[in-house]
């Protein structure tokens, strides 16, 4: 999975320099996932790793595929990509492309799991806490999972912060342990 991570960030990262020239960050966003959407079905798997089909077929059957959704220009990287074999790598590099997005528009995107429903305001004070905290903007994302007695879980990229009942009783177990 690391290969085609490192496969990736040299087209995720050209794109997205070209991008933000062009003030159009939100729009390569959109457009390249859903490329890579497109490419996670089976028979577009099958067209992309079949040798047989040239790279100009292969571009032009992921352009339709992907109807008017598609700017000029992203269907230009596209073509890029198909000339050098690197369409089943979309997936990596939209995810990619959001990553830099973030950085540079200061932003993070934060998953928040609670053990019951978070009113409006109680999501604005965790909001306004987190990006606080995080010295960035939070787009933050809140599920529930009823499996937790209490509390909430939040994860903000490679950071995690257990704040529910069930992490702290492990927490107490081990520290007993100890």
């Amino acid at each position: 999975m690391a290969e085609l991570s490192t496969l990736a960030r040299p087209y995720a990262r050209a794109a997205f320099e070209f991008a933000v020239a062009k003030e159009d960050v939100s729009r390569w966003s959109d457009n390249l996932s859903t490329a890579a959407e497109v490419t996670q079905f089976t028979p577009v798997i099958d067209l992309l790793s079949s040798p047989s089909i040239t790279a100009a077929a292969q571009s032009k059957s992921m352009i339709d595929l992907c109807g008017d959704t598609l700017s000029g220009s992203v269907q230009n990287f596209i073509e890029i990509l198909s000339e050098n074999r690197r369409l089943p790598l979309l997936p990596q590099i939209s995810q990619q492309f959001d990553r830099l997005r973030a950085a540079h528009e200061k932003a993070v995107d934060v998953e928040v799991i609670s053990a019951r429903q978070l009113d409006a305001a109680q999501q604005q004070q965790l909001s306004e806490a987190l990006s606080a905290k995080l010295a960035r903007k939070v787009n933050m994302q809140v599920r529930l999972d009823h499996n937790l007695l209490g509390g909430a879980v939040i994860r903000a990229g490679d950071t995690v912060i257990d704040g529910s009942i069930r992490g702290r009783l492990t927490k107490l177990a081990e520290s007993l342990n100890s």
